[in-house]
């Protein structure tokens, strides 16, 4: 009998499938939970132009408050975390260079109208049902990953069935 360096047939494709499976992925369409933070529902809108938005719901389980410090995109130039006001009728955007307040047992909500993330200089315009990987930054918790899944343009919230806990 002779010997070969041929693989045995089949072990090409468990090994390329083992590969893909240890390989990281961003999460998206799921909760995120790490050092008693939960993150919630991580979603963005489609976009034209060179800006968007970022929205996701961060609830503080710990005993310790914690603080979102500033969050980092490979899809933009600059993340900044933001509040919208509204003034005489006029709506007021404005960064938070300190950040933003997770309170302990409690919730803190990025979401249109209200604190959110602004994607600035974005490399590509955001598509539909994609998804754009975020970094995070806590001053407890450290760096978080998650994936923005991109919803219809002027959405209002995540579309119904992606923000599924996995």
């Amino acid at each position: 009998m002779t010997m070969t360096n041929r693989p045995l047939p089949g072990v090409a494709a468990v090994l390329a499938l083992l590969t893909a499976a240890m390989a990281p992925a961003p999460v998206a369409a799921q909760h995120v939970r790490v050092a008693g933070l939960t993150l919630a529902k991580p979603w963005t809108r489609a976009t034209a132009g060179k800006v968007g938005a970022g929205f996701v719901a961060i609830t503080n389980a710990g005993t310790s408050p914690d603080r979102l410090l500033s969050a980092t995109s490979p899809a933009a130039n600059k993340v900044e975390i933001h509040t919208m006001t509204m003034d005489g009728g006029i709506m007021r955007m404005r960064p938070l260079p300190d950040g933003i307040a997770v309170p302990a047992g409690g919730t803190t909500s990025l979401a249109p109208g209200g604190n959110h993330l602004m994607l600035i200089g974005l490399k590509a315009p955001l598509v539909e049902g994609t998804l754009v990987p975020l970094t995070l930054n806590f001053a407890t918790a450290g760096p978080v990953k998650v994936a923005l899944k991109v919803a219809a343009a002027g959405a209002m919230a995540p579309a119904p069935g992606d923000q599924q806990a996995k």
